[in-house]
């Protein structure tokens, strides 16, 4: 299911919203161009071991700011769980996100406010990297004793802006529930309640991440984040939302 636009306006700009979104196209065309030697090319190069050899700008970007769990796991890099969640690893991928905080993004903005927004987007983006993390070394024993087929590679960047984004989501639910969300869903155009959408959103993560669906996306990270906005949202998101339509009616 694809979300084409929400019955939800806002009553203020959201300017931190939208400068999350150029950032991640301006990061992301970085590393595409990079990719094709037109921003970065051979000439670069980076210190890996105590030597120096020739890499693609891609690679250079790579190498710097993707998130490793196992890097992670033993303290070194810890900047990158933050650095990953600016990259995307194809014009699907950044879209599909990009899209997806254009429409729910901006009414979250509107009930936490500008600056809070921001905390909100980057604790829900480390807890969703912590999330996967732990999912990946916790895998080998999951698997053995329920049986599953859980990923547990450690050494496997990850990239992409969902993790945040899922918590964008998971305070939407909470705090828009009954909000027309109009989606492109099996080929038909619907207008769905943001907790049927958000809903089957959800448990299909919960389906592909237990049963790999579809290899080489984090989604325990998406699960990690959604929750983590759920969270904030119930817990300070609420409060701010009932302050704000109070101070709309006087």
């Amino acid at each position: 299911m694809l979300p084409l636009k929400d019955l939800n306006r806002s009553s203020t700009t959201p300017h931190v919203n939208r400068i999350l979104i150029i950032a991640n196209i301006i990061i992301f065309l970085v590393f595409w161009l990079s990719s094709q030697n037109i921003l970065l090319d051979q000439r670069f190069a980076w210190e890996i071991g105590g030597r120096y050899d020739e890499f693609t700008g891609q690679e250079i970007i790579a190498g710097k700011f993707v998130m490793v769990p196992s890097e992670i796991l033993k303290g070194d890099r810890l900047y990158t769980l933050f650095t990953s969640m600016f990259m995307h690893g194809s014009w699907i991928h950044l879209f599909s996100n990009m899209l997806f905080l254009y429409i729910f993004g901006d009414n979250i903005e509107d009930t936490f406010g500008h600056l809070s927004y921001l905390a909100f987007y980057l604790v829900c983006g480390l807890l969703a990297d912590l999330t996967h993390i732990s999912s990946m070394a916790l895998a080998p024993t999951l698997n053995q004793i329920f049986g599953l087929a859980l990923a547990s590679d450690l050494t496997a960047g990850v990239i992409g802006a969902s993790g945040a984004i899922s918590g964008v989501l998971g305070a939407y639910l909470v705090l828009y529930p009954r909000v027309r969300i109009i989606a492109l869903a099996f080929y038909v155009i619907l207008p769905l309640p943001s907790i049927v959408f958000i809903g089957i959103w959800f448990v299909l993560q919960w389906i592909y991440g237990l049963f790999d669906v579809s290899g080489g996306v984090a989604y325990f990270a998406h699960i990690g984040g959604f929750i983590a906005g759920m969270i904030l949202a119930l817990t300070i998101g609420r409060k701010r939302k009932k302050a704000r339509e109070k101070r709309l009616r006087l």
